[in-house]
């Protein structure tokens, strides 16, 4: 009898156990299952996407009339050409392994290029670390534009005297080494300098001051001093073709770039509003700092002067514009556009380089400009992010304004600009090496619409 009770006792604590057990299973999957999953905002979606087609738009039309208005009538489509080739060149690496590389999980320089191999895996569904509210292939589509604008911006520096092959191969080794790395540190989770994601220095980078326009600048004055000065340079003068076309694409890119800072909120709430503001004010205030400076100088001032003021303002306040507010951004827009002004009239003459459109001078200088203003000038009221996101010994750091700020945006710009110098010059060894870099003084005579396309822009 009494075996049968202890039977019974242990029938029961077992029962018990296993009821406690799938009782506590169904507990957390309850749980499990109540933790909502991302939905995509209809409307932060279609900002998104008009801001990716507002940057592509940058690049053509915008970057090709303007660097095709600059050149001679000889080496207009050429020119152009360099801009409408990476659309389709860029666009094929980043499907292929450039997204992976830039923005999948890595290490502190890199990302896996094996996680999102020809965009696996890259749907409609959110990717929470960078974009809860829009689709994965929304982000993956906005960041491609950006990769696209940044190689043809280098491009101006060696317009008129690059050899077509030379040029794609130089392309797919730059952006593979050295635009792909430098976005995933400053915007690929575990990135060395990204703030927001798991990064060890935080540097504050909003729009691409150092992975676009830094990156390109100096790269493109390493270029231009190694394939040397065009034929001819500085005796002759080279004037604009068709300044009309220049401030075509002037216009069009300043209607642009709202989307390519605007659209780096990546979604359509007040941090998108501050920085379309900050992006406008800035860009108002380099072209009349510029415009002035040049009166002042030479006595009249130049439709040409007023349109690269415009750029250069443009430039400066990218990294900053969803971090300063309205006041501040205008202060950064006067400074970078006579910073910049001295570093295409000055500057480049007393060097002697030949940067044929001035890429060094403007994008280069204006985004190391407003990289360092920001510096102090980051403004927890108008991203509070900056002020409760990053940790640091398991405590948060605000990265509002002051001298710690500034030396961080300080290492951000002279490492970018390292690795531009460094990987610029090796590439152009071996390009230059295996099929070329520049034309023969022939074809360039002729000039490369005709030696390097068979075509003419304009019938004689």
């Amino acid at each position: 009898m009494n075996r049968i009770h202890s039977i019974r006792r242990h029938f029961l604590f077992y029962s018990c156990l296993i009821l406690s057990f799938l009782a506590l299973a169904g507990t957390a999957h309850a749980a499990e299952a109540a933790i909502p999953a991302l939905t995509v905002n209809n409307g932060d979606n279609a900002w998104v996407l008009v801001s990716s087609a507002l940057v592509l738009m940058m690049t053509a039309p915008g970057l090709i009339l303007f660097y095709g208005g600059l050149v001679r009538n000889k080496n207009v489509l050429a020119t152009m050409m360099h801009s409408l080739v990476l659309m389709g060149l860029i666009s094929t690496v980043w499907l292929v392994y450039g997204y992976s590389l830039a923005f999948a999980e890595g290490n502190s320089f890199f990302g896996n290029p094996l996680t999102y191999l020809f965009l696996k895996d890259v749907g409609i569904a959110p990717n929470g670390d960078y974009a809860p509210t829009i689709p994965h292939q929304t982000f993956m589509l906005f960041q491609l534009m950006f990769a696209i604008i940044t190689p043809a911006l280098i491009s101006g520096a060696i317009a008129e005297r690059v050899k077509f092959s030379g040029y794609i191969l130089f392309m797919l080794l730059w952006v593979t080494f050295i635009y792909l790395p430098i976005c995933h540190m400053v915007w690929g989770k575990g990135g060395l300098f990204s703030w927001a994601l798991g990064g060890k220095i935080p540097v504050l980078d909003f729009a691409g001051g150092t992975v676009v326009h830094i990156s390109s600048g100096v790269s493109a004055l390493v270029l231009a001093l190694m394939l040397g000065r065009r034929d001819g340079f500085p005796r002759e003068p080279m004037m604009p073709h068709n300044v009309v076309l220049s401030l075509i694409g002037t216009g069009l890119l300043w209607v642009g770039w709202f989307g390519f800072n605007g659209g780096s909120a990546l979604c359509a709430g007040g941090l998108a509003t501050s920085a379309f503001a900050a992006t406008h004010f800035s860009a108002a205030a380099a072209a009349m700092s510029w415009m002035f400076v040049e009166w002042l100088l030479k006595g009249r001032a130049s439709v040409l002067g007023a349109a690269s003021g415009m750029v250069a303002g443009l430039a400066t306040i990218t990294p900053a514009s969803g971090f300063v507010s309205i006041p501040a951004a205008f202060c950064i827009g006067l400074a970078g556009g006579v910073i910049c002004y001295f570093a295409v009239s000055k500057l480049k003459h007393a060097l002697g380089y030949d940067d044929s459109l001035d890429v060094f001078g403007v994008h280069c200088v204006g985004s190391v400009t407003g990289m360092l203003m920001l510096g102090f000038l980051a403004n927890a009221a108008v991203n509070p992010a900056i002020a409760t996101t990053f940790m640091k010994g398991g405590a948060v750091v605000s990265l509002a304004g002051g001298s710690v700020q500034f030396m961080n945006q300080l290492i951000g710009v002279a490492f970018t600009a390292a690795l531009g110098v460094i990987g610029t010059f090796v590439i152009f060894k071996i390009v230059d090496k295996t099929v070329g870099m520049r034309v023969s003084q022939e074809d360039e005579s002729i000039g490369l619409d005709l030696s390097q396309h068979g075509e003419r822009a304009y019938n004689e």
